[in-house]
């Protein structure tokens, strides 16, 4: 009925109220907290460009686990910093690399965690790119062996999920193949189906030292120009054997997130990633925005345009706000 009968308001007046209408809601258990581990011993190193966050080797990681699961926080995405570098990414399969160490120190220490590993070479490479290099080219076939291998040692490591980050076509297949004939089949395949060659990525590539050394990586991340490729992508994912899907970044792609989670029918993560972090955070930090409400308004828009689940480097300062708020 028209005003003054009805009055959207009576909803809005207090916030008991408000909170009983609520139609979005996030809770710590939706939240995933990456983890950068580093190889060597005694190690909590600042991230320039990155406040709050840090690399940790393996010894040191146990504190800010357990920070996380004191606030509710159930789930970690490890992303590893090997000591050396070559063409071949050769420590991406060492069995004794920062990640499958982090991986067995966690399993082992904090058995309820659900530890996620990032499946990408890039970091293992010479040359910063996740496909092997021929020629001038990033080659894409000669690359899903490297994956799967990679995802097996994780695997095997006692990892609950593997994620491949890298956007070769086929590598959600190779990797499930692979695992299934190992004996490896309640591995889960998170996959980054629709990940996107973004300018948000910078502070990452700071974290990681992993930026490329030569061209970028749009030969074979996704234009963000392009919404229906990003069906196609999802849909090839999903037919190779993914259980959940992912959209990077968030903030700047909630209609992708949006169009996905009114498509398929899998559990669907949304990575905010570094550079949406920094920036909010830097805007904080010069007074400009509230840092809490901002990024909390942030969160709610992520899981409001579909995520089931949300990697975020303010997973643990958000749990703390919405404890807060009970």
């Amino acid at each position: 009925m028209p005003f003054p009968t009805d009055r959207p308001r009576r909803l809005r007046q207090r916030d008991s109220i408000r909170a009983l209408v609520r139609e979005t809601s996030l809770a710590p258990s939706q939240f995933i907290l990456p983890l950068f581990v580093t190889f060597g011993q005694g190690k909590k190193e600042t991230i320039r460009s990155m406040p709050d966050v840090f690399r940790y080797s393996v010894d040191m990681l146990a504190p800010a686990v357990e920070e996380a699961l004191s606030v509710g926080i159930r789930s970690v995405m490890l992303f590893g910093i090997p000591e050396t570098k070559d063409e071949e990414a050769t420590q991406a399969l060492n069995q004794d690399g920062p990640v499958p160490q982090a991986v067995r120190f966690l399993k082992g220490r904090f058995p309820e965690l659900v530890v996620m590993t990032d499946v990408c070479i890039d970091e293992y490479t010479s040359h910063g790119h996740c496909g092997f290099i021929k020629g001038e080219r990033i080659d894409n076939d000669s690359t899903l062996e490297c994956l799967a291998r990679m995802a097996l040692v994780h695997a095997e490591a006692g990892a609950d999920v593997v994620a491949p980050s890298d956007m070769m076509d086929g590598r959600v297949g190779a990797i499930r193949k692979l695992l299934d004939s190992k004996g490896w089949t309640d591995t889960l395949i998170l996959s980054y189906a629709v990940k996107y060659a973004s300018a948000f990525y910078g502070p990452f590539r700071d974290a990681m030292m992993s930026g490329p050394q030569f061209g970028d990586r749009s030969s074979y991340q996704m234009d963000p120009a392009n919404r229906s490729e990003a069906f196609r992508e999802a849909r090839m994912d999903i037919e190779e054997g993914a259980d959940i899907l992912m959209v990077k970044p968030a903030l700047p792609y909630l209609d992708i997130i949006r169009d996905l989670k009114d498509r398929f029918d899998l559990p669907l993560c949304a990575y905010q990633v570094s550079g949406e972090y920094a920036t909010l955070m830097a805007a904080g930090m010069q007074g400009w925005i509230d840092t809490d409400r901002a990024f909390m308004e942030s969160l709610v828009s992520i899981r409001r345009a579909g995520a089931s689940m949300i990697i975020s480097y303010f997973s643990v300062r958000a749990a703390r706000l919405l404890a807060q708020d009970r």
